[in-house]
């Protein structure tokens, strides 16, 4: 089901149908400060299985990202954050990036990839942080299977294609062709691992 969710002011209504529909794990196509993306509450293994299955991966080879509220809230999924990565992740976020980080017990079994990381995304999306707020978890972060393509921009294209397999898709305005850029901080050596919408320097 396709519905239009106001991109600077989110109906408080249908904000809580949403993160109800999460809450009782379900399966969501939602905007963000980049691309479209899949996303289901993380605590729910059968929502991240469906998730797996729209897209044919398995979730413990796939680095999959997941969507949090703030800092705060990201501090809980990954291990201790020292100071220089702190202010690196500060000066970044909210923004188009993934940061991939050590892997903290609090990151489900089943989203953990084999080399105990994870990926976290604050993006700058009212309609995403609205929707944190009122779910109070992460959100799973997937890109729409197969290649990018324009008319993934599209909420009413994006509708027409995968709406019979999902159960909303949020149609918050039209959205990037470009993913988030992918920096890998699980070592002292930061390293940009995909360039995308987000530009980054380290000092």
């Amino acid at each position: 089901m396709l519905i239009q969710v106001h991109p600077d002011n989110p109906q408080p209504r249908l904000i809580k149908q949403l993160a109800e529909c999460l809450r009782d794990g379900g399966v969501i196509i939602y905007p963000t400060d980049t691309i479209y993306g899949l996303g289901c509450d993380i605590a729910k293994h059968k929502a991240v299985e469906r998730i797996c299955a729209i897209k044919q991966i398995d979730p413990q080879k796939a680095q999959l990202s997941f969507i949090c509220r703030d800092l705060s809230h990201l501090s809980d999924y990954t291990k201790s954050i020292d100071t220089p990565l702190y202010r690196l992740l500060k000066s970044y976020l909210p923004g188009p990036y993934t940061f991939i980080l050590p892997a903290s017990k609090q990151v489900p079994k089943i989203l953990q990839s084999k080399k105990h990381t994870v990926g976290l995304r604050i993006p700058d999306n009212t309609i995403c942080h609205h929707i944190l707020d009122a779910l109070g978890n992460p959100i799973l972060s997937a890109s729409l299977p197969g290649d990018m393509v324009e008319e993934y921009t599209d909420p009413e294209v994006i509708n027409e294609k995968f709406g019979d397999r999902v159960d909303f898709v949020v149609d918050g305005g039209i959205g990037s062709m470009v993913p988030s850029t992918i920096v890998d901080c699980t070592t002292d050596d930061w390293q940009v691992i995909r360039q995308g919408l987000g530009e980054i320097v380290f000092e």
